[in-house]
């Protein structure tokens, strides 16, 4: 059964960087899309960013475009996003999620896997 287990939120202040990390179970790890969502509070589960199997196309929500940066090491199972100048709006809990589909989806049912997810908080 595949596990996904993310890492490296926490508390921060605007225009801080954050860099969280994903780490997915399975040597299987290079034949997923990977994804990562966002949930704020009293708000629903929202898309953030997308990379393919190798690495080379990578897809994020216009919110954080130039912003965020999802990036993998296959080599080490490892989903990783670079967050930079974080907003207050950031603050959320965020979950990566792993997709056998053949291309990017923003949808949350294109996704086989969850992890937990990791908070981020960005105070003003």
């Amino acid at each position: 059964q595949v596990q996904l287990v993310e890492s490296g939120g926490g508390t921060v202040q605007a225009g801080d960087s954050l860099k969280l990390a994903c780490v997915f179970s399975e040597r299987t790890f290079s034949n997923y899309i990977m994804g990562w969502f966002r949930q704020a509070p009293g708000k629903e589960r929202e898309f953030v960013a997308g990379i393919n199997w190798s690495g080379s196309n990578t897809n994020t929500v216009d919110s954080v475009k130039g912003r965020f940066a999802p990036s993998r090491d296959n080599a080490k199972n490892t989903l990783y996003l670079q967050m930079n100048s974080l907003k207050p709006e950031d603050t959320a809990v965020y979950y990566c999620a792993a997709s056998r589909g053949k291309y990017f989806s923003n949808r949350e049912n294109s996704y086989e896997y969850w992890g937990q997810g990791t908070r981020v908080t960005v105070s003003s």
